[in-house]
């Protein structure tokens, strides 16, 4: 919670997490926080059930939508897309730790985006390559 102000898990992505690894971190998390932080959503808004994403995905999204000041953190792509099309705010895993290393939560990414391809995000080389950059990171550290 360093990094915002609140944070709305919505019940599909809770429930999506639950069923991954007991010592998935996000899964420890979300055990250490209880349920304040999930919501029920309810119901999905009609305009971005159309899209036909995953119940997690379409939670967030319908979240957000409904609860304007919001942005969402979301890699798939076509998620990324409804955001877009409906102007809600939006970003990525990858920008979340840039934003980590600009507030000075984290000194470096390298490590940091390396633990998440460990974990199973997709991250293409150029993307790692371009965040390096953003961040001011010399590529040729470890």
């Amino acid at each position: 919670m360093e990094l915002c102000e609140t944070i709305v898990i919505p019940a599909a992505v809770a429930t999506e997490i639950g069923y991954g690894s007991p010592d998935d971190c996000a899964r420890k998390w979300i055990g250490a926080q209880g349920s304040s932080c999930i919501k029920d959503v309810g119901h999905v808004h009609p305009a971005i059930s159309a899209w036909d994403l995953g119940s997690g995905e379409s939670e967030v999204l319908s979240w957000a939508y409904e609860n304007p000041g919001f942005e969402v953190v979301i890699d798939d792509r076509a998620a990324r897309d409804c955001a877009y099309s409906m102007n809600i705010p939006v970003r990525g895993t990858i920008g979340i730790v840039l934003l980590a290393k600009r507030r000075k939560k984290i000194n470096r990414i390298a490590p940091v985006l390396t633990q998440l391809r460990e974990a199973g995000l997709r991250v293409s080389q150029a993307l790692f390559d371009e965040a390096l950059r953003l961040a001011g990171e010399d590529m040729s550290l470890p």
